[in-house]
């Protein structure tokens, strides 16, 4: 595809470096050439400088014949205003604009038919705060996301010394769930893939993922001796975009307060949240920490913009006794120095919002992407079509399918219910298939497979 990517800040450059792997043909326009240069000596990619929403400097990049235009600069204006700009005068490119205000989004009226034309609009800290809840909702697992409108969840869990994981064999542990339609589709072991098959054995600190509808995810979690104890007190360190969507999402039923550095935010934002605590300092000052009882806490989430400020308070606040530490990591690469601060879990904006546009850009009918271990790996959602002179699924039994080993079935969807998928399960039109693509190659695959109709 031949795809336009607005903006090279930390966003931008994530989506353009994930997409430049592809062997898609990327351009990227940003008016800071520094930012570019940096890019291009990464990725075999064009860089145009200008203004992203100039008519111009849109047409240099190629707007005319591109199949995709994807505005992520760090201005909602802008990126809007390149969407309308290409409406108007271009027919081809689809668009995609991250808009991170709250206000733009709480009008849907502007994105209607009449509004201002986006295709899809995309908010990165909507999502990552979807990311962050769910961590709350589920204590103890490390990554947890929804599939098939929510009635199937991926989620992954640490196996700890002694614990029940650890040294298991993936047949035996299918034995002790045998009552729950759960499945180990990945298993990662200091950062690589290993081959997940019944003598697979899980070994200490591998991180295990498993699909398992909605439902039993707590059971599973219990059964697994994962699931901790409820939380109640959480202390957000970070009243931005994020910080502040999360507070709102979560004051309702829990106890939460907001450490916001800047004065006019912290005021600002203690005027929309009605049941959360405001303080105005330093999230990672020691005495304001032990003043807030930070012993007593069950959740420190640090998400400021600043990843070295994330890393410090997180990490502080874990040692002076907060139970379990979350912060927020644009840098993928500092997500290497997370085992050695004791911070629990570790949130990649950029990994969240690359799966949410890679649903866009694939090429079978995929109703959901999650971009997974650094971009290395991905959770697909698919659905299962008949076609006439291509590969399809459909009318075959699975063990009949040729899936390379680094691909697992997770979960199959039929007419709103999930069902066991076995080796003489048969495909059905519009079955709706989760799979772990445990290399992000192995993508292809399965894009032929459920190509769309």
């Amino acid at each position: 595809m031949k795809i336009i990517i607005l903006g090279a800040g930390t966003a931008g450059s994530g989506v353009a470096g994930a997409l430049a792997s592809e062997e898609n043909q990327i351009t990227v326009i940003d008016f800071k050439p520094q930012l570019l240069e940096v890019l291009k000596e990464k990725f075999k990619i064009t860089t145009i400088v200008g203004n992203a929403a100039h008519p111009r400097v849109l047409e240099q990049a190629g707007v005319k014949d591109a199949d995709m235009v994807i505005a992520v600069t760090d201005r909602d204006e802008t990126n809007m205003l390149a969407c309308l700009i290409i409406s108007k005068l271009y027919s081809r490119p689809k668009t995609i604009a991250r808009v991170r205000a709250v206000e733009y989004l709480n009008n849907p009226k502007l994105f209607s038919s009449q509004g201002i034309p986006v295709d899809i609009v995309i908010s990165p800290e909507q999502i990552v705060m979807e990311s962050i809840r769910n961590l709350v909702r589920y204590p103890g697992a490390s990554h947890i996301s929804n599939f098939a409108n929510g009635l199937v969840k991926l989620f992954s869990v640490k196996a700890v010394a002694n614990g029940l994981l650890t040294d298991q064999k993936i047949n035996d542990l299918k034995s002790r769930l045998c009552d729950r339609k759960i499945r180990v589709v990945a298993i990662f072991r200091q950062g690589k893939p290993m081959i997940v098959n019944g003598d697979a054995i899980i070994r200490a600190d591998d991180e295990v993922f498993f699909v398992a509808p909605s439902k039993d995810v707590h059971a599973i979690l219990k059964e697994l001796h994962k699931l901790e104890a409820p939380i109640k007190r959480i202390i957000i360190a970070g009243g931005g975009h994020i910080g502040k969507r999360l507070a709102l999402a979560l004051e309702k039923n829990y106890h939460v307060k907001v450490i916001e550095k800047d004065i006019i935010r912290a005021k600002k934002i203690a005027n929309d949240l009605k049941d959360t605590l405001v303080l105005q300092g330093d999230c990672a000052d020691e005495a304001l920490l032990l003043d807030e009882s930070i012993s007593s806490t069950d959740l420190f989430c640090s998400v400021t913009e600043h990843d070295g400020v994330n890393i410090i308070s997180a990490s502080l606040a874990k040692s002076l006794g907060a139970r379990k530490a979350i912060c927020l990591l644009n840098q993928s690469s500092y997500n290497r120095l997370i085992p050695a601060t004791g911070i629990d879990v570790a949130v990649l904006p950029n990994q969240e919002t690359l799966g949410f546009i890679l649903k866009h850009i694939r090429h079978g009918d995929v109703a959901q992407v999650n971009s997974l271990c650094g971009g290395t790996a991905e959770a697909i959602e698919a659905v299962a079509h008949l076609h006439s002179g291509t590969e399809s699924v459909v009318g075959n039994l699975v063990k009949s399918i040729d899936f390379p080993p680094g691909i697992v079935l997770g979960a199959l969807i039929r007419n709103q219910q999930v069902i066991t998928v076995h080796h003489d399960t048969v495909f059905e039109e519009g079955d709706h298939v989760v799979m772990f693509a445990i290399d992000k190659k192995l993508v292809n695959v399965i894009e032929n497979y459920f190509q769309a109709v």
